[in-house]
């Protein structure tokens, strides 16, 4: 082994136990849902942008989404898919390399705990108070709570970030397949009681507040529906919120069985899967899941679809 390996700036990483004959298959299924992810994220986010009748503040909101989930995915997946083909001697990452993906894999999941609240709130407002919708959710409005949701997930993560990088390293090797905050200070053999107790209470925050505002905006958005007679009123809120509704439980499921997971070591395997499925395939089905409610979306698959059945027929 080299003499730089040696070095504790140089950190191992634990490989996806697959044989020689998956590495393959594995890597072909990961790169093709990737690129889906990014296609169809940045698909979205060009459509929105470039459509005038989608310059409303649910759908700019749904960029943010967009954005998030393209920045997830890309920080873990070109590192797990180059890890997929190369052998376990040349798993290695540069201390601050892991560092820096440590704070951008929080950070994605913390905005999308924020962004998923502010868009809770955008549906309140929109059906609680519709003839306040357009005072309350201006494009400045709108902007201003984007600037809130991506800067206080950054100095939440940042103070747990740099509460882990300041511990000293004993320790070498990277028990996940990418570099989080549990990776770095299980590196270190010193006290971890302020790095818990600071990790434990950023979680109570982010999840306690994320899943009591949307609990307490849609309790209150169901109280309204049920009072009310209006049919189109109801059928608009039911289509609007199922879609936000499916997409934050679907976080939530995920995020709690990656940490179910954690607990038991005997199962690393299925987290490492769970964790790499978290930051592909959620962005993918997210996209797919909000796409499709966009009409101009379905228009223009009806539209391609219309253009491909003639050739069909020939």
């Amino acid at each position: 082994m080299n003499n730089w390996t040696l070095s504790t700036d140089i950190l191992t990483l634990e490989a996806l136990q697959v044989t020689p004959q998956s590495s393959l298959p594995a890597f072909i299924l990961l790169l093709l849902v990737y690129v889906f992810a990014i296609v169809s994220n940045l698909g979205l986010v060009i459509l929105i942008s470039s459509s005038q009748s989608l310059q409303q503040p649910m759908y700019l909101l749904l960029c943010n989404m967009s954005v998030n989930d393209m920045f997830g995915a890309t920080i873990v997946v070109p590192h797990i898919l180059k890890d997929l083909m190369a052998s376990s001697s040349e798993r290695y990452v540069h201390y601050i390399v892991c560092a820096v993906q440590a704070f951008c894999v929080h950070l994605h999941a913390s905005v999308s705990h924020t962004v998923l609240m502010i868009m809770a709130f955008d549906r309140y407002v929109a059906i609680c108070n519709p003839l306040r919708y357009a005072v309350v959710m201006t494009h400045r409005t709108v902007v201003g709570l984007s600037w809130a949701a991506w800067g206080s997930a950054a100095v939440l993560v940042l103070i747990l970030i740099g509460l882990s990088v300041h511990l000293s390293r004993c320790r070498r090797l990277i028990f996940n397949l990418f570099c989080d905050n549990a990776s770095l200070f299980s590196l270190s053999c010193e006290n971890l009681l302020m790095n818990n107790i600071y990790g434990l209470s950023y979680t109570v925050v982010l999840l306690g507040s994320s899943i009591c505002s949307v609990s307490l905006t849609y309790l209150k958005i169901a109280a309204v529906c049920l009072s009310s007679r209006n049919k189109a009123l109801n059928s608009r809120a039911l289509q609007t919120c199922a879609t936000h509704l499916m997409v934050y439980v679907i976080l939530l499921v995920s995020g709690f069985i990656i940490v179910i997971l954690h607990r038991f070591p005997q199962l690393a395997d299925h987290r490492k899967v769970a964790a790499v499925l978290g930051h592909v395939a959620l962005p993918a089905l997210n996209a797919l899941i909000y796409g499709l409610q966009i009409k101009e979306v379905r228009h223009k698959i009806k539209a391609v679809r219309l253009k491909t059945l003639p050739l069909k027929k020939i």
